[in-house]
């Protein structure tokens, strides 16, 4: 990060800001909340300068997190009061608006260490292209790739286990190729590599779990913000649902503990929410361009439940109440659904 870039220079927003006149702007008159949904409503990398050195609370205090039901799986690494919970990138560059990302949350060192066996789970549960965003973008998944490698991670895997034929899916979302050619190890579902794991969560106990998920150091979650019938938004917790197998059509019946379950399972290192392209309607197989907006806009953060809550709420309107597995989650410590306390900073890349 660039200490001479005004778009990240929090001393010179401020010295700006004493300079104007005293007639308060509209986004004084904003409540924090209400200019973070704002800027992330922008479409395209139209963000105002004077918000895109924003941090807000930056004094919030993060709750503590609960024993993890299976501590094996706790990709998680150290919180660091110095810098940003959450971050909000915009940009014409999915691969610029990544660097940026894992720049301003610190660097990508913080989250890779040299040696890691490293597990991308992007979504690829469709048959579809990348412009009719059902699947993550995949110069997204390629650049995180190319950071892990840069962290001097040992193996770098992408994978899924998706909903329509794989083989499909990974193609012509093309994030096999886009992974492949950044030396990433692409691995299909295969029925001979799953294994029953107790979960140990409150609805979720004995199911099958895809190996890879299962040996790595770090996990980094990569959803696409997507519209669901069922609700509302499919983001990161969602996401999780491709690492089993089995018949997850019955984990609907009580969708919301299962998902809660499956995060506090994971314990992700970071998640990247994909909103280069956003499926507004008619989720989360899409098909018609029509339902697909462009805001060329990355999240990125160590807090899953602050993600989700944010990007909904700025998509499509739905509050954290709304959405019960938000609030199972912050009971659980996964982290806080009131976004707007976290301590957030916006960018915007090349």
């Amino acid at each position: 990060m660039n200490p001479e870039d005004p778009a990240t220079d929090n001393s010179a927003h401020a010295n700006a800001a004493t300079s104007t006149s005293s007639a308060p702007t509209a986004l004084d008159c904003m409540t924090r909340r209400d200019a973070m949904l704002q800027l992330l409503r922008v479409t395209g990398a139209g963000m105002a300068t004077a918000a895109a050195a924003l941090w807000l609370s930056q004094n919030s205090a993060r709750p503590a997190s609960t024993t993890a039901a299976n501590v094996r799986r706790d990709h998680t690494v150290e919180p660091n009061a110095a810098l940003p919970e959450m971050v909000v990138v915009q940009g014409n560059d999915p691969r610029a608006m990544v660097a940026r990302a894992f720049a301003d949350l610190g660097g990508v060192s913080r989250f890779i260490a040299h040696g890691d066996h490293v597990v991308l789970k992007p979504n690829i549960a469709w048959d579809r292209t990348p412009e009719q965003a059902a699947n993550t973008n995949p110069d997204v998944v390629a650049e995180v790739v190319k950071q892990c490698w840069q962290a001097g991670a040992k193996r770098v895997i992408v994978t899924d286990v998706s909903c329509n034929d794989a083989e499909r899916c990974f193609h012509r979302s093309g994030i096999a190729a886009a992974a492949r050619a950044e030396g990433a190890e692409v691995i299909l579902p295969d029925l001979a590599r799953f294994r029953e794991v107790n979960l140990g969560g409150e609805i979720l106990q004995s199911w099958p779990v895809f190996e890879p998920f299962l040996g790595a150091d770090k996990v980094i979650n990569l959803p696409i913000a997507k519209h669901h019938g069922l609700t509302g938004a499919t983001l990161g917790f969602k996401n999780w649902y491709g690492i089993l197998g089995g018949e997850r059509n019955r984990l609907h019946q009580q969708i919301h503990q299962s998902l809660v379950d499956l995060a506090a399972f994971m314990l992700p290192t970071l998640t990247l929410i994909d909103c280069y392209r956003v499926l507004l309607r008619n989720g989360p197989t899409g098909g018609n361009l029509e339902d697909v907006a462009l805001h060329k806009t990355l999240v990125a953060g160590t807090d899953p439940v602050a993600l989700d809550a944010y990007v909904a709420k700025a998509y499509w309107n739905i509050e954290a109440s709304a959405l019960p597995y938000l609030q199972l989650a912050e009971r659980r410590g996964l982290g806080r659904a009131d976004f707007e306390h976290l301590r957030t900073k916006f960018s915007q890349s090349a």
